[in-house]
């Protein structure tokens, strides 16, 4: 099976601005991913295009390094990255796309899945699993940027 998109939408209630914040730093994947053991930004300062973010992963049971770029950040509705880590099923393209609805903010979360070498043959399950997960990881997402704006 070759890889392919995944999607999950979720809507937010906070303002678009807020949204865009908190998921253009970039810092707060563990807070919403599980699998998402540690993250840091380079350079360190506001998220911009060509910012890095590293992370250690925890998939199937194995640890692995992360490394994202971010390819695109127009305030406050679009956010891309593309993967830069040489593993076996990477991410050429992912992003969040923002849209006010009421009073909160729509957040289409996506990820295209891709496979190299081994991969190839694993990419199909790994997109069957997060396109399960999909909306509930959105639901997730939700959750973290409403309960960080309960503590701020």
């Amino acid at each position: 099976m070759p890889g392919g998109r995944f999607e999950g939408t979720a809507v937010v209630d906070r303002p678009i601005e807020e949204v865009f914040a908190y998921l253009a730093d970039g810092t707060h994947d563990p807070a919403f991913s599980p699998r998402v053991l540690e993250i840091t930004r380079t350079p360190d300062g506001p998220t911009a295009v060509g910012t890095v973010f590293r992370s250690t992963v925890k998939d199937a049971g194995m640890k692995s390094s992360r490394e994202f770029e971010i390819t695109a950040l127009e305030a406050p509705s679009k956010i891309r990255w593309a993967e830069r880590s040489k593993n076996i099923v990477v991410v050429p393209e992912g992003g969040y796309d923002l849209v006010p609805e009421g009073d909160g903010t729509r957040v289409t979360v996506f990820n295209v899945l891709e496979g190299r070498g081994f991969g190839k043959l694993i990419v199909g399950f790994a997109l069957s699993a997060a396109r399960k997960d999909a909306d509930a990881f959105a639901g997730r997402i939700k959750a973290a940027i409403e309960a960080s704006y309960l503590r701020a």
